[in-house]
């Protein structure tokens, strides 16, 4: 499979709603102090809450650390289908 089609993992680690770090981050198009928002591979991550700085970022790597007050992370766009799907394949 050719590098560029490979799909790149993702993990996230939420540390007492204080601490968000995630890897397998391709851009970081937009980010202010109440929202960020992450591309991953195939779909969007959408940071919520107050005081947010991102602490660490390195797009060669994919490493992503945001700190300040976490209130809500959703997923936008397409997924690899339902939770579901993907535990019991």
């Amino acid at each position: 499979m050719p590098e560029n089609t490979m799909k790149k993992p993702h993990i996230l680690t939420l540390d007492n709603r204080k601490l968000l770090t995630l890897s397998g981050v391709e851009d970081v198009p937009g980010f202010d102090e109440q929202t960020i928002n992450v591309k991953l591979c195939d779909s969007s991550l959408v940071v919520k809450g107050s005081g947010l700085h991102i602490s660490k970022l390195n797009l060669e790597s994919g490493d992503v650390v945001i700190d300040g007050v976490i209130n809500s992370l959703q997923y936008i766009g397409a997924s690899s289908g339902s939770l579901r799907s993907r535990l019991f394949r």
